[in-house]
């Protein structure tokens, strides 16, 4: 019998015995089991609008499996992570994970929900199938050598690192504006960019703003990843202030960006972009990116319901 531990906030032990199962799956998969804005959510002990479900099975001393709820800007994100040794039963697990989130989205009030999958297969499309959930968006993981020729490094212009203490309002200003729309990077306060800024990543030197006029009008936040191989240098954020689009900024800031990296020894770029984002497409593959790999939301909205007692699934 599988039980299902539904926890709305995390207390260290259990952040501990969550971060084993996602060690496990990473080690296995090549990749992290757990988009960044969720594992944030998770670190942090739990937000409002968030909830882990922790499945355990009778005779392991180790969950079985994961699934995590995080509220984004208007939306829940969902993702789900098997551990290695338990996918023979991901026919089974999968579903009863997924139908003990959406009911916790559903006693909670509610709303849009985007499931998020690494590299779907038909049997996650039919999982979704089976909850009413349909494709949604799609992110391309891209990545491209480097350095930069010198005829697109041409597009460069003039930056600065971005100051703790400083900068902090004029860019949530700028990445609100410009993400005004987006499910997780829009809506950002204070808080949500401290914790960034005070992740053991962070380095300001890879934060690089432009300013016009001594107002910032554009940014690319990178972030490099020391634990894979190769070690890649991701584009985090890029963004210009709205009324500056259709100067080249955006291809500037991303030029800028990706000589900031390979000047810090950097030999890979990647980054993830919308599918349905035609002008940041065009613009990646002029610059010489190509697709690395896809992962896909499925999507669909969750009708309140009123709350009762928590689930077991068998």
């Amino acid at each position: 019998m599988r039980i299902l531990d539904i926890k709305r906030q995390m207390k260290p032990d259990d952040i501990a015995i969550v971060r084993d199962l996602l060690r496990d799956a990473e080690r296995a998969d090549g990749h992290r089991p757990l988009s960044d804005h969720l594992w944030l959510d998770l670190v942090d002990g739990g937000r409002e609008g968030f909830a882990g479900l922790v499945a355990w099975e009778s005779d392991h001393d180790h969950p079985v499996a994961y699934a995590q709820i995080s509220k984004g800007h208007d939306s829940f994100s969902v993702e789900i992570v098997v551990h290695p040794h338990h996918r023979y039963e991901m026919h089974l697990i999968g579903p009863e994970l997924l139908e003990a989130v959406l009911h916790e989205v559903a006693v909670n009030g509610g709303g849009h929900v985007h499931w998020w999958v690494f590299e779907p297969t038909i049997g996650h499309e039919q999982v979704a199938q089976q909850f009413g959930l349909t494709p949604g968006r799609t992110l391309h993981q891209m990545r491209r050598s480097l350095p930069l020729s010198s005829s697109d490094a041409s597009a460069k212009v003039a930056v600065r690192t971005f100051v703790k203490g400083q900068d902090e309002q004029a860019w949530l200003n700028v990445n609100n504006q410009a993400f005004a729309l987006h499910p997780e990077q829009g809506g950002w306060d204070l808080a949500t960019l401290t914790t960034r800024l005070s992740e053991p990543w962070f380095d300001a030197s890879g934060f690089i703003l432009h300013d016009i006029d001594e107002t910032l009008a554009g940014f690319c936040w990178t972030k490099v990843h020391t634990d894979t191989d190769p070690v890649l240098g991701e584009i985090y954020v890029v963004a210009v202030d709205p009324k500056y689009r259709g100067q080249g900024l955006g291809k500037s800031m991303v030029v800028s960006g990706l000589m900031n990296m390979s000047d810090r020894g950097i030999t890979t770029a990647m980054l993830y972009v919308d599918t349905n984002n035609e002008a940041a497409m065009s613009l990646y593959g002029d610059l010489g990116f190509r697709i690395h790999r896809t992962d896909r939301a499925f999507v669909g909205d969750v009708a309140a319901i009123t709350p009762n007692t928590p689930q077991e699934a068998s």
